[in-house]
């Protein structure tokens, strides 16, 4: 590496890369990067384009030597590089509208990452996931994975579990957000608040938070009891909490935990606005199409304002300091997806778990919490088996566990409407889900 880091973004036509490049161009005099190269795929290359256009311009503004470069080409991307990072979404936007309309037709949630959607998600990503990690055996062996692709604890686990590749860290935007809500209620910098969280990818709790290493559970708590505090993301719904719950629940949820908590209420919420406003992502391609207008602008050099609309806002921060962090060993802690190595009690050593890892040269290494409380326990066991389950369904191609990965969701009601709604999912995504049909047309 002492030519300089090699990193390689698979998915670079993204409306988040100006983010990650700007995070990039931020820690240069620690993170000295030669070459950054953004890979995408026919269906991204007019994206790609214009999102490379705007990094090379960030760069240049910046006055830094870093090769942008663009490509098609993912084995000529990865070869020999330092830092692999995945930030793509297989069947584009269009494919995450079904994920979220077709549910809501059976009065179950539609979530680009939990429940029925959450599962297609998932089938449709962990196969191309574990194609990259085939060339980055042969290509970059040394490389690290760093992936944002949802979702990520899943991915996370098929990695572990069907690839050599050790060197992985999933990442989530989720746990920073929490985190600079919490510092905006108490009017603090971000840097002066600590969250010990534990659990998995958007099923993540805030067992404690300190601010300058004094414990404020319980006013964070009171504040999240008022509805004005709700902590929320922009891609779901700031429905309040019932104060009494919070406060026997002792911990803080993430925004995700009211599809399980508030179902029916997040529920009717979705139906309400998928019939008025859109799904999420028929919201989200209008604010891409923004966006790339924006980017378009040849006098445009930084990151525009605008991105944060998106419900992945700071997430590229938060990769940018793994990579710097394991890059010069700073040995501080970050919330990454990881091998949970007893961390957890309650999930097995060698599944992927979400949780505060001190970040060395040689990766995460996780602090342990030893059992999460009863209250949570069970319901983090079950998605747990949940993503292990769909995990096997992805990389199988097996119809049978498919079902039963969707019937043990608790989003979904019965194994009769899983069934159903499974069927449906499984044509409307057939173009990008081979392993369910190749052996039926063999």
């Amino acid at each position: 590496m002492t030519k300089g880091i090699k990193i390689v973004t698979i998915g670079g036509g993204s409306s988040y890369t100006p983010e990650l490049v700007e995070g990039f161009i931020k820690r240069y005099n620690e993170l000295p990067i030669r070459e950054l190269w953004l890979v995408d795929i026919p269906a991204g290359e007019e994206k790609l384009n214009i999102v490379g256009a705007l990094a090379k311009r960030m760069v240049e503004k910046a006055g830094l030597p870093i090769e942008v470069h663009l490509t098609l080409d993912r084995r000529a991307a990865l070869k020999d590089a330092d830092f692999v990072t995945t930030q793509f979404r297989v069947g584009l936007l269009d494919a995450r509208a079904k994920d979220e309309r077709i549910p809501l037709k059976y009065n179950v949630i539609g979530q680009e990452t939990n429940g029925p959607g959450g599962l297609f998600k998932g089938l449709r990503t962990i196969p191309v996931i574990l194609d990259i990690c085939k060339d980055m055996e042969e290509l970059c062996p040394n490389a690290w994975l760093v992936n944002f692709t949802n979702p990520a604890g899943m991915v996370t686990e098929a990695v572990l579990r069907y690839s050599n590749i050790k060197k992985v860290v999933g990442l989530c935007n989720v746990p920073v957000g929490i985190k600079m809500q919490i510092a905006e209620m108490f009017n603090v910098e971000a840097d002066r608040i600590e969250v010990d969280f534990a659990g998995l990818n958007h099923m993540v709790f805030g067992l404690n938070v300190y601010l300058d290493g004094v414990s404020i559970l319980d006013e964070v708590i009171e504040k999240m009891a008022n509805p004005d505090n709700s902590v929320s993301m922009k891609n779901i719904a700031a429905l309040g909490w019932e104060p009494e719950f919070l406060k026997a629940l002792n911990a803080v949820p993430c925004p995700y935990h009211r599809y399980y908590f508030k179902t029916k209420e997040m529920l009717e919420e979705e139906l309400e606005a998928a019939a008025t406003k859109g799904t999420r992502a028929e919201v989200v391609k209008q604010v891409e199409k923004e966006l790339f207008e924006l980017y378009k602008d040849p006098e445009l050099a930084i990151k525009p304002a605008q991105l944060e609309k998106r419900g992945g806002a700071y997430y590229s921060d938060a990769a940018c300091n793994l990579i710097n962090s394991i890059y010069n060993d700073k040995r501080d802690i970050q919330p990454v997806n990881t091998r949970n190595n007893g961390a957890i009690a309650s999930i097995p050593d060698d599944s992927a778990v979400e949780v505060n890892c001190i970040i060395t040269k040689e990766g995460p290494k996780p602090v342990s919490v030893g059992d999460l409380p009863v209250a949570v326990r069970g319901l983090v066991q079950q998605i747990k088996s949940f993503e292990r389950v769909s995990a096997e369904a992805a990389v199988t191609g097996d119809y049978n566990t498919a079902l039963l990965a969707m019937t043990i969701n608790p989003l979904v009601p019965s194994d009769k409407v899983a069934k159903e709604i499974l069927d449906e999912m499984l044509e409307a995504h057939k173009e990008y889900l081979p392993q369910f049909f190749q052996t039926v047309e063999a």
